[in-house]
């Protein structure tokens, strides 16, 4: 079963373009990792959000381990107000299933 995660980056107020910058540079490189099949950049009020599906918690320690990652990481770390706010969520069955999850 795929596994969805939910990151929650919030920059510096003066550094929300470059954190930015640096994820929408990353995002090709980790669409190519294995196991990876959403990993898309949402922006909202000061801050950024990455909805992530993975194919399997192996995938997932993968990519957290990856350069990639650690390089982002690394990049804009002294530019984060607070740091990455990571949730690994399970689905709850309610109501219609296509509109219930994320597919």
């Amino acid at each position: 079963m795929s596994i969805t995660v939910i990151a929650t980056i919030t920059p510096k107020p003066d550094r929300f373009d470059a954190v930015r910058q640096a994820f929408e540079q990353a995002v090709p490189a980790v669409h190519e990792e294995p196991g990876c099949e959403l990993y898309a950049l949402y922006t909202g009020k000061g801050v950024l959000v990455m909805v992530e599906r993975w194919s399997d918690g192996q995938a997932l320690e993968a990519h957290g381990a990856g350069e990639t990652f650690n390089a982002l990481s690394r990049g804009v770390q002294d530019d984060l107000a607070e740091p990455l706010d990571v949730q690994i969520l399970e689905p709850v069955a309610v109501g219609d299933p296509a509109k219930g999850q994320i597919p």
